[in-house]
């Protein structure tokens, strides 16, 4: 299944010199059965990959949290028996961390990368944490690859760069050598890396689990978070940027939205699908690089989760909060999903080295928010001391403690059968680039030449050719305009294609994986850069204040402006520290004189035409086309308006709902 060059090295061992024969899959009972825990290998690997770093995680490490609730909007007793889903208007507290995967804590927030989605609810049955990303596939089948992939991506042990970016060599020799991970090089190169915003980006449970109700009955299902302000990137040279003028953009981002009550909200969704569907499914449902496209099983709505609280210690909170995916309740199951098995294990080890010993959840944002009772006492940290002589079970006294009670948590009763074997990986698993061509030939062709784009930059960025031809031989399975247009970027000859463990097919377009095919057409939410000079007409200013969005005056000096009818105004920002890659439209308001001035200025001239150059809506008003002019351009482009009159504002804004002026080109 995989490219093997180089292979003279010495024989592969465990920590304590055992030979190592498969080091690709995990030790499973059947092809499609669950990972067994005698399996040394895979646990001694994920065991020493957890402790690797004291005290920052060692992936997810930059993250930003935030408490809010989930409501549940529809209650589905006939598919879960999940106490939370029973009644529509249910709510619990919920707390949310967003992240970056490849970073440290001091990384900047706009790398591209995936985005950590990971969901506490704290329920009447005790913790379940979704966790997931905001793709939702992952690079890898099995979860004994997963210390492999982030000794790729992260810094090379030897230099100890580059940080936060995959644009290296170590990355893409590892990912040229594992096919299974084509689905994924599609997302992240493509824009759903470098989002606007956390409050503007889908989240994702990732794997199949398994809802189960009352009766006994199971369907399998795949979580969803719906932004209901819809979906929204940057461009590459924004994120760049931004990334010099606000590391921190997208967590002040969120904390200023629920700050000032514009709290994000997501509904809660769900693909559900019975074992006859699964069994008739092209791909393995149990493959975490696949997904359901939505269009053959629609996402149901039937929650809402909004965040409305910023936390009042980020490392009390964001820091300290574990999430475990082993963290279930009632009427929730896993999967045999290998990659899921395996993280059930990892993340629950994890925290007792990131936390100090195994009692982190007494740690306020981890402890649970219903009533519990158990046996578990002592060790580091413990901070509750058990009252009562007995602390096992079964015991004899009257007030004995807790005991097991008939409606507790009950496993789904899978049959599972199977030869014990660690080389096995079901047929189903094999074919890599079906959903990738799928998610290529699903994007508008902005978004194609997004991708284009990103995979000629990283690669260009990869010193060994060797690997960026290795990696060139994957796109023609993929798509064959892809592989000549990066083959072409990259001034190299198109090599011939990697041959498939499973010959690829064509699968029908999805609208749902396009961010642009399901924009928002509002602009709400949205940000908009309003330059401003001494004596800009004061009437203007107060309507394009009062159009809509949210918006923040950018001026020459910080101290602000005097209007034309005398009025001061403050400003938010200092022209040289506040570039357009931070505002979603920008709006040049200025008198004659105050548009001499700042043209004179390289930091506006340069705000004006980086605005244009990334497809932003611009709104001319007094002298504002001299500005325009002083940077090279046009006042007659597309999506560039000349506001005549202050009724004219609320009318750009309402263009700006279609947030960029594609046919502006770049």
């Amino acid at each position: 299944m995989h490219q093997r060059p180089g292979r003279g090295g010495a024989r592969l061992t465990t920590a304590h010199g055992a030979p190592i024969a498969d080091d690709q899959n995990s030790l499973r009972a059947g092809a499609r059965g669950p990972v067994l825990m005698e399996d040394f290998a895979l646990r001694e690997k994920l065991f020493h990959f957890d402790h690797e770093r004291i005290p920052e995680r060692v992936v997810h490490a930059r993250g930003f949290g935030a408490h809010g609730y989930l409501e549940v909007t529809e209650a589905i007793p006939e598919l879960t028996s999940a106490a939370i889903f029973q009644t529509a208007g249910t709510k619990v507290e919920a707390f949310v961390r967003f992240s970056t995967v490849a970073g440290n804590k001091g990384s900047a927030d706009l790398a591209r990368d995936v985005r950590g989605f990971a969901v506490k609810l704290y329920t009447p049955e005790g913790n379940w944490d979704i966790v997931g990303n905001n793709i939702p596939v992952f690079f890898i089948q099995d979860a004994i690859k997963f210390p492999d992939l982030i000794h790729a991506a992260k810094e090379a042990p030897d230099r100890g760069f580059p940080q936060a970016q995959t644009a290296h060599d170590n990355f893409w020799d590892f990912i040229s050598l594992m096919p299974e991970a084509m689905h994924m090089v599609m997302w992240i190169m493509s824009d759903r890396a470098i989002p606007r915003s956390f409050r503007f980006m889908e989240g994702f449970g990732v794997h199949s689990f398994r809802v189960v109700n009352a009766e006994g009955r199971s369907h399998y299902v795949k979580f969803h978070w719906k932004p209901k302000l819809g979906l929204q990137s940057v461009v590459w040279d924004e994120a760049v940027r931004i990334m010099g003028a606000d590391p921190d953009f997208h967590r002040r981002d969120l904390w200023q939205a629920i700050r000032t009550g514009a709290f994000p909200e997501r509904e809660l969704g769900v693909q559900v699908f019975d074992d006859d569907f699964a069994d008739c499914f092209d791909f393995d449902i149990l493959d975490a690089t696949r997904i359901i496209p939505e269009e053959l099983v629609p996402v149901r709505r039937i929650g809402r989760l909004v965040l409305d609280r910023c936390v009042d210690n980020a490392f009390a909170e964001t820091e300290q909060v574990a999430f475990c995916t082993q963290n279930i309740v009632p009427g929730i199951d896993f999967t045999n999903d290998p990659l899921l098995q395996g993280r059930n294990f990892s993340y629950l080890d994890t925290q007792v080295k990131r936390l100090g010993g195994p009692n982190f959840t007494h740690i306020p944002v981890n402890a649970p928010r219903c009533p519990f009772h158990h046996f578990q006492q002592d060790g580091h940290m413990a901070m509750r001391a058990p009252k009562g002589r007995a602390n096992y079970e079964p015991n004899g006294w009257a007030e004995g403690g807790p005991r097991a009670a008939a409606d507790g948590f009950r496993s789904h009763p899978e049959r599972v059968e199977g030869e014990k074997r660690r080389t096995i990986r079901p047929e189903r698993f094999a074919d890599h680039y079906s959903q990738a061509r799928q998610f290529y030939v699903s994007q508008t062709k902005v978004e194609q030449t997004h991708i284009v784009a990103a995979l000629v930059f990283e690669l260009s960025k990869v010193e060994t050719p060797a690997i960026r031809t290795r990696m060139l031989a994957h796109l023609p399975n993929i798509d064959a305009g892809l592989a000549e247009k990066v083959a072409d970027g990259l001034g190299m000859d198109l090599p011939p294609a990697a041959v498939p463990a499973r010959a690829p097919i064509d699968l029908p377009p999805s609208d749902a994986l396009s961010i642009l095919k399901n924009g928002p057409g509002r602009f709400e939410g949205r940000k908009l850069g309003l330059l401003v000079s001494d004596g800009a007409p004061a009437g203007m200013v107060a309507a394009v204040n009062e159009a809509g969005g949210l918006v923040e005056v950018v001026a020459a000096r910080i101290g602000g402006v005097t209007l034309s009818d005398g009025s001061r105004l403050a400003a938010d920002q200092k022209i040289d520290g506040a570039p357009s890659a931070l505002y979603d439209a920008v709006a040049l308001v200025l008198s004659d004189e105050g548009a001499d001035s700042l043209c004179a200025m390289h930091p506006a001239r340069i705000f004006c035409a980086e605005a244009v150059a990334h497809q932003k809506f611009v709104a001319l008003a007094g002298g504002a086309g001299q500005l325009l002019k002083a940077a090279g351009l046009g006042a007659d482009l597309p999506g560039v308006v000349t506001l005549d009159a202050p009724q004219g504002a609320g009318d750009f804004i309402a263009r700006c709902g279609a947030l960029r002026a594609w046919a502006r080109g770049g």
